[in-house]
């Protein structure tokens, strides 16, 4: 049984502020991750400590770093279970996970920080990591680059 509206809209309302898009159905992430080109990023939000003190305010401080997804989303595990199933589709292979952090480049997952990645560490260290895929994945080629993709699609963490 979901918690009640009013205990989570709090909770909705610290990535949203920050103007994450929040996704509530199947339809709004399809339309979402049928953005295929460039980057996306979605978060998987959670009523629990982990996310309270860790997931929310580290992605916070990772938004705030110079390379960043072009889009950023959330879903809430426990509320929004129809938009929550939808994401786990498109993380094959992966245990499901709340809170977690999901990075697609073109359409394909990239990184993926899970909740066992998220207890424990403070906000800066999740910043940190995300900072460095983001730097690895949402940063503008370099002159000179080829713009050939690195055939290195393991930076995707699926753990």
């Amino acid at each position: 049984m979901p918690y009640p509206e009013e205990l989570v809209t709090p909770m909705r309302e610290e990535l949203t502020s920050i103007g994450i898009q929040e996704l509530r159905d199947a339809d709004e992430v399809d339309a979402f991750l049928a953005q295929k080109s460039g980057t996306t990023m979605v978060v998987i939000n959670s009523v629990c400590g982990c996310a309270a003190g860790g997931a929310r305010p580290g992605v916070a401080l990772a938004l705030g770093h110079a390379s960043r997804p072009d889009r950023v989303g959330t879903v809430f595990a426990g509320q929004d279970l129809e938009a929550v199933a939808r994401v786990r589709e498109h993380l094959e292979g992966i245990p499901p996970s709340s809170p977690a952090i999901a990075l697609f480049k073109d359409g394909e997952l990239v990184h993926f920080v899970p909740r066992h990645w998220i207890e424990g560490r403070d906000p800066r260290t999740i910043a940190q990591d995300l900072a460095t895929a983001f730097d690895e994945f949402c940063a503008a080629p370099s002159a000179g680059a080829s713009g050939k993709p690195s055939g290195k699609p393991s930076g995707a963490k699926k753990s």
